[in-house]
């Protein structure tokens, strides 16, 4: 566990994305894991059997039974997949990996466990069960409903108690390394080929000649002597060519390896969140200032924090409330589908960037940050209330 990153999301579309973005930055489908793999399918049958085996057993491999830690980090994850979540889990090899893929996560809006945890207790939760049945839909949205109820107060109780509220300031760094590729090469292939050669030789052929002549004279002595049996035999030799080989080095090829060095310089960005702070009126129930970055919380090992959660600031949402009831609640859904847009809005006209646009000329840039920050949710559907969020901070609301 000690490089494994575990993100929750509540949207099966959300983890989907996640796991799409982790494949594409490099990491394995063997590294990446996506439970349940299928849109409710393997939690669907696992409440129809009664019981939650399938998840318990999922958490046991990933986490372990050896200590109090591991059993809580098993209950938490086993849990929140019982009420209807998605678990996207990395094997990360290296520190490197770890973090990028906290930084990819960190984009979908994960769950803050810890936090959901803590309300879970606080109605009594006291651990996972392996025998409770899964939540039906209806128990899902009545689960979440709840819990966004819950954070609303806690945020507006926190303003009331004058309780002091931090917004880091995130900013990037860049570090540039290096690594081995292949660039080329030679390949050196050994073959044999043949060539016709001519020489000349010069052979030497003997050929035995008989001649036969009359003669009309006296025997000498020696002709007599000689005038007995026998044979006489001359042998005719010739020349013929006779052919050899020998072999010789008459070139060599010589391969090896040359090392250089350059230098390159890389051209980057880096970012870094600024905080803009807007005094307001003792009559404006507006938030108290806003960050020009969507996001800059960070994850851990154990947990993902939201978007607009820690860093957003917080205020009486009861008018966001009523503008969604009347141009949403016809149409169904939830106000904390849309609760991110308004604050989205009230951060963006509350910004130096923003301050004193026309929505005509800031709505392409707005919209190029919403769709980058949240695939998940089209931009027609929530521009309104983006829209009414920067209106209300900089007083220039349209007629409703």
């Amino acid at each position: 566990m000690e490089n494994t990153v575990v993100g929750v999301y509540d949207s099966y579309a959300q983890a989907q994305n996640v796991m799409n973005e982790l494949l594409a930055c490099g990491f394995s489908r063997d590294e990446v894991q996506l439970s349940p793999e299928a849109d409710r399918t393997s939690l669907t049958q696992d409440r129809d059997s009664g019981t939650g085996s399938g998840i318990g057993h999922f958490f046991r491999s990933l986490f372990g039974m050896e200590d109090e830690e591991d059993r809580m980090h098993h209950d938490v994850y086993a849990e929140a997949m019982r009420r209807g979540s998605c678990v996207v889990t990395v094997d990360a090899d290296s520190e490197e990996e770890r973090e990028r893929a906290i930084e990819v996560m960190n984009r979908f809006d994960p769950v803050d466990i810890d936090e959901r945890s803590s309300q879970w207790r606080s109605q009594g939760w006291t651990g996972y069960d392996a025998a409770a049945p899964m939540y039906t839909d209806s128990e899902i949205e009545k689960d979440r409903t709840l819990y966004g109820q819950n954070r609303t107060t806690d945020s507006t109780a926190q303003s009331m108690r004058g309780e002091q509220q931090r917004i880091p300031i995130v900013e990037e760094e860049l570090q540039v390394g290096k690594r081995a590729v292949q660039r080329g090469g030679v390949r050196i292939y050994q073959r044999m080929t043949e060539k016709p050669v001519q020489e000349s030789v010069t052979l030497r052929e003997e050929h035995v000649n008989v001649e036969r002549h009359p003669v009309d004279q006296p025997a000498s002595e020696a002709d007599l002597t000689a005038m007995k049996e026998g044979a006489i035999e001359l042998r005719e030799t010739a020349e013929e060519p006779v052919v050899s080989k020998s072999a010789r080095v008459v070139e060599e090829v010589v391969v090896g390896k040359e090392a250089t060095e350059r230098t390159e310089n890389i051209n980057d960005t880096v970012r870094r969140t600024e905080v803009d702070v807007e005094q307001l009126g003792a009559a404006d129930r507006s938030t108290t200032g806003a960050t020009t970055a969507a996001d800059t919380s960070m994850a851990s090992g154990t947990g993902m924090r939201s978007d607009y959660g820690d860093s957003a600031m917080t205020s009486d949402d009861s008018d966001y409330r009523t503008h969604w009831q009347n141009a949403y609640g016809s149409s169904g859904g939830r106000y904390e589908d849309y609760d991110a847009a308004y604050r989205y809005g009230s951060m963006a006209g509350g910004s130096e960037r923003y301050r004193n646009y026309r929505w005509e000329d800031a709505e392409s840039n707005l919209r190029s940050d919403w769709e980058r920050d949240h695939p998940e949710s089209a931009w027609d559907k929530v521009k309104d209330a983006v829209r009414y969020g920067a209106e209300r901070v900089t007083g220039r609301q349209r007629g409703r």
